[in-house]
């Protein structure tokens, strides 16, 4: 990433103002959620950033994704576990998967690999 594709990716004011527009509207989606939709909802966006391996901002489109299938499912008549299934964990990682974003367990193994190779090949 060149420098100015840099600043006017993360130092635009215009896009960091949108951004932090946009992204309260998502939360104020969040916020009129039934309870336990809510709950879950915070618990997976926090197991998400913590793999998150990116800026973070491929985690913010799947939130956005992940607000309007709980929507459709709260329009079924579901409950969160219907969506998620019991093991959220493995809901979460299946999302990241499928979303296509870094993640830090994809990242240790090739920062160590590439450590270790560096180191090497300096002997």
């Amino acid at each position: 990433m060149s420098l100015s594709d840099f600043i006017n990716t993360y130092l635009n004011p215009i896009k960091i103002i949108e951004s932090k527009r946009e992204y309260k509207e998502q939360m104020a989606r969040v916020k009129v959620l039934p309870e336990d939709y809510q709950y879950v909802f915070n618990k997976v966006q926090g197991y998400m950033f913590m793999h998150s391996g990116g800026d973070g901002m491929d985690m913010v489109k799947i939130q956005y994704e992940l607000i309007d299938l709980f929507e459709d499912g709260i329009a079924a008549g579901k409950s969160v576990l219907d969506i998620t299934g019991d093991d959220v964990a493995a809901f979460c990682d299946d999302l990241l998967r499928n979303s296509g974003a870094k993640l830090w367990t994809e990242i240790w193994p090739q920062k160590l690999n590439r450590d270790i190779a560096s180191k090497l090949r300096e002997k």
